[in-house]
């Protein structure tokens, strides 16, 4: 299986820097955090602390262009931080990284240790292609509030990632639909990282995010697809 992931064109115009790597993994095995996966947590943000030398993560060139795109689609970027900024700040604080199960510790590692937002999307609960798209303000954006299911809608003109059956991501990578997390019965996952710039990273950072998830998962098929 490929699954098919577009870019529309409105985006690619007022992003043109924009690109990202697509990692589809099957046969996972998925489990609570353990001590291997919380020290990868540890270890990434020791790197994230290194690279930054003393800056804070909105500082750093890959995170001034995060922001600057952000701002292009009217978000605002103290608000409401792309994945990858609103973690590094989280490894740096007291309170660490969070400790979620296996699959989403390690590309939280990675998204940390190379300052590039990351995402983990359950395959097998995705509805048709994943698409990111410029909302126009009446996709469904299914989340949960209270412990109560709510349903919300993105702004129009926001950026989104969405499939067949809603949006799955709002503002580009900020907050995740809870419908297409890797939990404990995840076992095929769609990974990807996202760059804004030809020197992201991209290509290191998904290489190790491949041979980590055959180490943690030494029975899956992974296909690491090239950047676009």
């Amino acid at each position: 299986m490929v699954l098919q992931l577009t870019v529309a064109d409105d985006v690619r115009a007022f992003a043109p820097g924009f690109h990202h790597i697509a990692i589809e993994a099957y046969d996972l095995v998925n489990t609570p955090s353990t001590p291997e996966t919380s020290a990868l947590l540890d270890e990434a943000a020791r790197r994230l602390a290194e690279r930054l030398d003393g800056r804070a993560p909105h500082e750093d060139p890959h995170m001034v262009a995060w922001r600057d795109t952000y701002k292009a689609f009217g978000a605002k970027p103290n608000r409401t931080r792309n994945s990858a900024e609103a973690l590094a700040k989280r490894a740096l604080s007291d309170a660490g990284l969070p400790r979620i199960n296996t699959l989403v510790d390690v590309y939280n590692a990675i998204s940390v240790a190379h300052l590039i937002p990351v995402g983990g999307e359950d395959l097998d609960r995705i509805r048709g292609g994943m698409r990111l798209v410029r909302a126009t303000g009446a996709e469904d954006f299914v989340t949960v509030a209270a412990g109560e299911r709510v349903v919300e809608h993105p702004e129009a003109g926001e950026v989104v990632w969405c499939d067949d059956e809603g949006v799955t991501c709002r503002r580009w990578n900020w907050r995740q639909g809870p419908r297409t997390c890797l939990d404990d019965t995840s076992t095929n996952a769609l990974f990807l990282l996202e760059g804004m710039g030809e020197h992201a990273g991209l290509e290191a950072a998904g290489a190790e995010l491949a041979e980590l998830l055959q180490k943690f998962s030494p029975g899956a098929r992974i296909t690491v697809h090239p950047a676009v």
